[in-house]
């Protein structure tokens, strides 16, 4: 349940701001059909994010639980960093909007996802709790809850957040993560 819980918070809250939920909001601009938007944003990260845990799973086990801990914490800490650099997204035209919002929603947000912040936390998330399924549902789950308020309400605009203290916060979230990797 630890990693259930941990896996949801830490990526609902590194995903505000994020270029996903930047393009979760595009997208209901875009599309009237939410319901597409949504379905395409879990699927999407679900795949996604089960590859991202998997191999997370996999790496973990070609080191020691030493380094591996060492390892994790150390990504914890990279992470931090690197939330604290706003993302953006590209407002223009893409030819995956004529396909309907359901393919483009899941073939945008499946590209945006690789190499994001949310994709290494599944990454560091799963080699920390060695919980494949619960990684992966968490992630995903947190993932919806940063994002399906913003494709219901798409007009509301991420810049009326205080961007500058939610990635601030969350670099401290991801912080205490690898502080607590190191003690326990």
């Amino acid at each position: 349940m630890e990693a259930l819980l941990a896996s949801t918070f830490t990526v609902a809250i590194a995903e505000i701001g994020d270029k996903t939920q930047l393009l979760a909001l595009l997208l209901a601009a875009r599309f009237k059909n939410k319901t597409a938007i949504i379905l395409g944003i879990f699927l999407s990260t679900l795949f996604n994010h089960f590859a991202a845990a998997w191999l997370g799973q996999w790496a973990i086990n070609w080191v020691t639980p030493d380094v591996a801990r060492y390892l994790v914490a150390a990504s914890f800490f990279a992470i931090a960093l690197w939330v604290l650099i706003p993302d953006k997204v590209d407002a223009e035209e893409s030819r995956f909007y004529k396909m309907g919002p359901f393919v483009a929603t899941f073939i945008l947000f499946f590209i945006a996802e690789m190499g994001d912040k949310t994709q290494i936390a599944t990454v560091v998330l799963s080699a920390k709790y060695d919980a494949l399924a619960m990684v992966v549902a968490g992630t995903t789950l947190g993932m919806l809850l940063a994002n399906v308020p913003i494709v219901i309400a798409g007009h509301f605009s991420a810049e009326k957040l205080p961007m500058k203290w939610i990635h601030r916060g969350c670099a401290i979230l991801f912080a205490l993560l690898g502080v607590a990797t190191l003690i326990y």
